[in-house]
């Protein structure tokens, strides 16, 4: 049954971006996965497809939609293949470009953005730093301007897509200590003075994840992202958006989960029934669902508002924490019911219960997340 604001046009692209899962990402996930990496030309695929680009302006290579469901809709069916790195690397632009596309010169819109629109190109965030994650307003990176250019020093740490990244949208301290003292830079992948680690992972293994070193680290003045010392802003504008749509992938993630569940208890046979005619396990595939059903309610109520103009933050960081935390049970609850099989590779629900966590402290940890709540409801 479809979701109160699902119209036809909903239907039509939902199907489109299943068949781009189905064909284009499913078959090939667990190669992805051992290789660490997904490869430049799914980024181009999918942009064919019409399934990068959505919530980008047209005039850049974008897909502009009526309403922000369409960009639920792409999460919700990427889910679908089981893998939250492929989400988090293939659609790493929609943390990195949001800056440049509120604030960035003409210029450098026209730069960076139909390239990385297009698939041609890989965007990705640098903000978290080896001293700190959730306190921005704290970090240490520094860019100094010298001429036509600012020179940057310090390290970011856990960047999605930070290996593959041609650009790099980048937090810096340019002025006094405090929100008031940063700025963003666009920085160019092969910069002189950037260098690149990867990171091994529990989970995500299909999303290169990698520490950025800038040492003296020169990039052109006109890289700057909107006004000197006025970064902060553009780093807050995307949390709300960042945050909903770590929420719908913890949705989308659990229904996966809880689909490979029931199809296999229905099929797995013992002592001589089906595991589903078995009242703990119906049992629990019911307390699965009613969680998923409630925090898609809450998801779907608080993306309706926000494309109304609204600001929920208080609302969307319980959002944040409830959808995670119901992750983390439905996922356990899947390889339980799974058994033995849910313990091996190549199970989707073996590799979404590998990922639980990362999504409870991405996008700001889930004890962030409560007292910045409790900071909005003014307790």
């Amino acid at each position: 049954m479809a979701d109160f604001w699902e119209t036809q046009e909903h239907g039509a692209f939902r199907d489109q971006v299943r068949r781009f899962t189905e064909e284009q990402v499913a078959p090939h996930l667990d190669a992805w996965e051992s290789a660490g990496e997904l490869p430049l030309s799914l980024h181009r695929q999918a942009a064919e497809a019409g399934v990068l680009g959505v919530g980008f302006p047209e005039a850049y290579g974008g897909i502009e939609t009526p309403d922000g469901f369409y960009e639920l809709i792409v999460i919700d069916e990427l889910c679908r293949a089981g893998s939250g790195g492929l989400i988090a690397s293939l659609l790493s632009l929609g943390i990195g470009l949001p800056p440049i596309v509120a604030l960035g010169s003409e210029a450098l819109k026209q730069r960076v953005l139909p390239d990385v629109l297009a698939g041609h190109k890989v965007s990705a965030l640098a903000i978290t730093e080896p001293s700190g994650g959730s306190d921005v307003a704290n970090l240490k990176t520094t860019a100094r301007r010298d001429g036509e250019h600012y020179v940057i020093n310090g390290s970011k740490t856990f960047i999605t897509s930070g290996l593959r990244a041609d650009w790099l949208t980048v937090a810096v301290r340019t002025g006094e200590p405090g929100m008031g003292g940063i700025s963003l830079l666009a920085v160019p992948g092969d910069a002189p003075g950037l260098s690149r680690t990867a990171l091994d992972k529990m989970g995500w293994r299909c999303s290169d994840t990698a520490t950025l070193y800038f040492e003296n680290c020169r990039v052109p003045a006109d890289c700057l992202i909107g006004q000197e010392n006025a970064g902060f802003l553009g780093i807050m504008r995307n949390f709300n958006s960042e945050r909903l749509a770590l929420a719908a992938q913890a949705v989308g993630l659990a229904q996966c989960a809880y689909e490979e569940a029931l199809e296999w208890a229905r099929q797995r046979e013992t002592f001589g029934r089906p595991l589903s005619q078995r009242q703990v396990v119906r049992h629990k595939l019911v307390d699965m669902l009613t969680e998923i059903s409630a925090q898609r309610a809450r998801l779907h109520e608080l993306a309706w508002r926000c494309d109304r103009g609204e600001a929920p933050i208080a609302e969307l960081c319980m959002l944040k924490n409830g959808a995670t935390a119901m992750l983390e049970r439905v996922a356990g609850e899947a390889v339980q019911i799974l058994g033995g099989a849910g313990y091996l590779r190549g199970c989707r629900a073996e590799r979404i219960f590998r990922e639980t966590k990362v999504l409870s402290i991405g996008g700001g940890a889930s004890e962030v997340m409560k007292d910045l709540a409790a900071r909005q409801l003014g307790l």
